[in-house]
């Protein structure tokens, strides 16, 4: 079976700290599946969420290797943060468990990262930001990926981080106008700080987005976080 005849299968999960979520895409990286989500079961270690990837896994059909998006840095498929997830993931192998759990080849990648790879056109410089649990950033240049950036972490406001001041916690906690004035101000605050091209917002509260955007900036749907497994496949990515 080869990808030049274009009949491989590719599992692609995207692990948050709220769903855990998969579905199945063609060597193209068109969906063949339904998007299928369980609950990131709480407390989240390494054990819990591998079983709801398998659950997850089990009910999508046939499929030949795995592409997963985890919220923290990953190097070399080891996973070496976690903030929104438990501290048992720090140092954890999750390329290799995973594919012995399911008798597959798997790659891993910040979440991030994997929804840039679904949304960006390639040209230029492009920054993604995913709006969720926690605060998710990937920067790509002419449609190379820097890795592992993890932006969210850095102060933004009032000696308050990007996550901390716009994670799904704080929008609850705030109300959607104040969050929505915030998410303006960051916008302007990275504009300056890296003089993108394009900057595009996903996640599971971009939803909640409510302000004027510049012409450089777009939303993005959730399911763009599945649809960049299909590119940890590529020639360019062994």
């Amino acid at each position: 079976m080869t990808e030049e005849n274009g009949s491989i299968r590719t599992l692609s999960v995207d692990i948050g700290g709220s769903g855990v979520k998969a579905i199945v895409l063609d060597i193209t990286g068109t969906p063949l599946t339904e998007r299928v989500r369980l609950e990131t079961p709480q407390p989240a270690t390494p054990e819990v969420v591998i079983n709801a990837i398998i659950v997850l896994a089990a009910a999508q059909g046939e499929f030949h290797r795995v592409s997963v998006g985890f919220p923290g840095v990953v190097r070399c498929g080891v996973t070496e943060t976690a903030v929104n997830l438990h501290p048992d993931w720090i140092g954890f192998n999750l390329e290799t468990v995973l594919s012995n759990s399911l008798h597959k080849p798997v790659r891993v990648i910040n979440d991030a990262d994997m929804q840039g790879f679904g949304a960006i056109a390639g040209k230029g410089v492009e920054l993604v930001v995913t709006l969720g649990t926690g605060f998710g950033s990937a920067l790509f240049v002419d449609g190379k990926l820097v890795p592992n950036m993890e932006m969210g972490h850095h102060q933004f406001r009032k000696g308050e981080t990007y996550e901390q001041q716009l994670r799904r916690a704080e929008l609850e906690k705030i109300g959607e106008k104040r969050w929505n004035r915030r998410l303006e101000k960051a916008i302007a605050s990275l504009q300056h700080l890296f003089n993108y091209d394009y900057l595009y917002i996903g996640g599971g509260e971009a939803v909640k987005v409510n302000i004027q955007l510049p012409l450089n900036v777009k939303l993005i749907p959730n399911i763009a976080g599945l649809l960049g497994g299909i590119a940890l496949w590529r020639e360019e990515k062994k």
